[in-house]
């Protein structure tokens, strides 16, 4: 799936087919709240949500999904804002450059696989970039206040979410969904994916890829960028990261402690006995069943590590 395109059943493959493997590169970040002033990273910034100034660390990842696993591959610490400390979107791009030269090095393309992000970065140099860098599969969610036309019709995207006439009966997307082709401003015609996850809530995917997806790749795509909040949340209520508050380069390393347990922990759902459990679930058995003093001596010789003075 992600080796070079070579002539043969892979090449041959459909667009659609090729959607179905469940392979996605998400895009997301997230914060970390703190308080303390000589901890690295931290910035402040309004909330909108605590209608105040906060204090925390900004975890910029991107998250290789793999039928419905997360596998992060790179995270970077930076500012909440963008406007003058700086610049997520090109951060951004850096980040996927770099990736891309790792790729190429194990004869892999990135660039085939598809992208997603939410609103925070929708805007028409970010879409060139990444056109430039070779993505060509692009899905990122609108914001409410982005204006569309439809000929002489002018409405924002959060009075089309109401307009539109969805159909309950879309293939192969479980919710109501509604395909729509629509002019903005900035980014030209557009086609879009309206949807709704409830009576109250209705969103939008914008379609920024070389070639126009069909809607159910779209909503697929889209799918699995859930597992990046899904890791997010494992990451900071599961393994705790908020208590990591090590200073200098140890922000680092605190990191590296937590991705290296939980990659260790999904590693136990491949296994016999742990595929139906979730993490939590997985760390409670093995503290049920497994002895930590145990398994380290025998594992490793002439007690160096003083398990018998442990113990």
């Amino acid at each position: 799936m992600l080796r070079k395109p070579q002539q043969g059943r892979s090449s041959k493959q459909s667009a659609a087919s090729q959607s179905r493997a469940n392979i996605t590169l998400a895009v997301d970040d997230s914060v970390i709240d703190r308080v303390g002033k000589r901890l690295r990273c931290t910035w402040s910034w309004y909330s909108g949500r605590w209608k105040k100034v906060v204090k925390g660390q900004n975890l910029l990842g991107i998250v290789l999904t793999i039928n419905g696993k997360a596998l992060p591959i790179h995270l970077l610490f930076c500012s909440k804002q963008g406007c003058k400390n700086t610049d997520k979107p090109s951060l951004l791009i850096s980040m996927l450059t770099r990736l891309k030269k790792e790729f190429a090095q194990h004869d892999l393309a990135l660039t085939t696989i598809p992208i997603t992000m939410d609103s925070w970065y929708v805007s028409e140099p970010l879409k060139q970039q990444l056109h430039q860098l070779g993505f060509s599969k692009i899905v990122i969610v609108g914001k409410s206040n982005y204006i569309f036309y439809d000929g002489e019709i002018k409405h924002s995207a959060s009075q089309w979410k109401k307009e539109i006439e969805y159909d309950f009966n879309y293939w192969g997307i479980n919710v109501p969904a509604k395909r729509k082709t629509l002019e903005n401003p900035s980014f030209g015609l557009v086609n879009l994916l309206f949807f709704q996850k409830s009576t109250t809530r209705s969103f939008y995917l914008m379609d920024f890829s070389t070639s126009s997806l069909r809607s159910v790749q779209m909503w697929r795509i889209w799918q699995a960028h859930n597992l990046i909040e899904q890791f997010w949340k494992i990451l900071k209520s599961v393994l705790a990261i908020g208590l990591m508050r090590l200073r200098g380069d140890g922000l680092y390393t605190g990191l590296l402690v937590k991705i290296m347990a939980y990659l260790f922990f999904t590693s136990f759902q491949y296994r016999l006995g742990f595929r139906h459990l979730s993490l939590t679930q997985i760390m409670r058995k093995l503290r049920r069943e497994c002895d930590l003093l145990q398994l380290l001596s025998e594992h490793f010789h002439l007690d160096f590590l003083g398990i018998t003075a442990i113990s």
